[in-house]
C-alpha cells in the first residue's frame, strides 16, 4: 500500500466497523512477516467472522462446562480433542517463539476451533471441553487480547490472562492411543483398520485380514504374502 497509488486503508474507519481485534488478526494472518501484506476485505470479513465463531463457541458452551479451576478428571471419549489440543499449544509455541510465524499459529488455532465445533461427545466431556475452550482463549490472547480478555471473564476466572501466564503442552497427551492404517490389496487401497498405537506386525497383520471390507478381495485367492509397514500401511499380495 502506498499514499502516492491512493490506496491506503484508513485504520479508524476499520476499527470503527469491525473492531481493533479484527484488525489486528488480519494483518497478522494474512502474510508472514517476511512478506508484503496484500490488502483483502474478504480476509478482514473472516477474520471478524472467525472471532464470532470463537465467542460463540464459549458462550453456547458455558453451561456445560465445570467451575474455572476445576480439577475434574479429563475423559477417556475426550482424548482425541485433548490430544489435537495440546498439539495445538506446542505448535503456536514453537511459531511465535523465535520463528515469528503468527499466520500459521494463527491457522492452527483456527483447526483447534473447528475441531472444538465438531466434537460431538461435548455433554460426556465437560472437563476436556473446557480445557480446549481455555486453551484457545489463552492461544488468541498476544493476537486479539480484548477479545480474549472478556471470554476469559466469561468462563469464570477473575484474574485476567497475564495472571494465566501461557498454557504448556502435556506430553503424555500428544501420544495418540491408537492409529489408522491403510490396507492395500496387491498395491490397491481396499480398506482402513484401527489399531492401538504401540501393535506389534502380527497384530497389525490379523487385523487387516479380518477386515471385511479386504477379506472380499482375499477369499478364495492364494495369499502370497503381507507387508507391514509400521504405523503405515499394510499391502496384501495375492495371486
Amino acid at each position: 500500500m502506498s499514499k502516492s497509488k491512493k490506496n491506503v486503508v484508513d485504520p479508524d474507519s476499520l476499527i470503527e466497523r469491525y473492531g481493533a481485534d479484527t484488525a489486528r488478526l488480519f494483518s497478522l494472518f494474512a502474510a508472514p512477516p517476511e512478506k508484503d501484506l496484500e490488502w483483502n476485505e474478504q480476509g478482514v470479513e473472516g477474520c471478524y467472522r472467525f472471532l464470532n465463531r470463537v465467542w460463540r463457541a464459549v458462550s453456547e458452551n458455558l453451561d456445560a462446562l465445570p467451575e474455572a479451576g476445576s480439577t475434574a478428571p479429563f475423559e477417556e471419549a475426550g482424548r482425541a480433542l485433548r490430544r489435537q489440543t495440546h498439539r495445538t499449544i506446542k505448535k503456536v509455541t514453537e511459531d511465535v517463539d523465535g520463528r515469528f510465524h503468527f499466520n500459521t499459529a494463527i491457522a492452527a488455532v483456527m483447526e483447534l476451533v473447528n475441531a472444538i465445533y465438531g466434537f460431538e461427545a461435548k455433554a460426556e466431556c465437560p472437563a476436556t471441553l473446557r480445557e480446549a475452550l481455555e486453551t484457545v482463549v489463552r492461544l488468541l490472547a498476544p493476537f486479539v487480547p480484548h477479545v480474549s480478555e472478556e471470554l476469559w471473564s466469561c468462563l469464570g476466572h477473575e484474574g485476567g490472562l497475564e495472571k494465566a501466564g501461557w498454557p504448556a503442552w502435556v506430553e503424555e497427551a500428544l501420544a495418540e492411543q491408537e492409529k489408522t492404517i491403510v490396507v492395500q490389496v496387491n498395491g490397491k487401497m481396499r480398506g482402513k483398520v484401527t489399531v492401538p498405537a504401540d501393535a506389534d506386525e502380527e497384530t497389525v497383520r490379523k487385523t487387516a485380514l479380518a477386515d471385511s471390507n479386504v477379506a472380499r478381495f482375499v477369499d478364495g485367492k492364494t495369499l502370497r504374502k503381507v507387508i507391514v509397514v509400521p504405523g503405515r500401511l499394510v499391502n496384501v499380495v495375492v495371486g
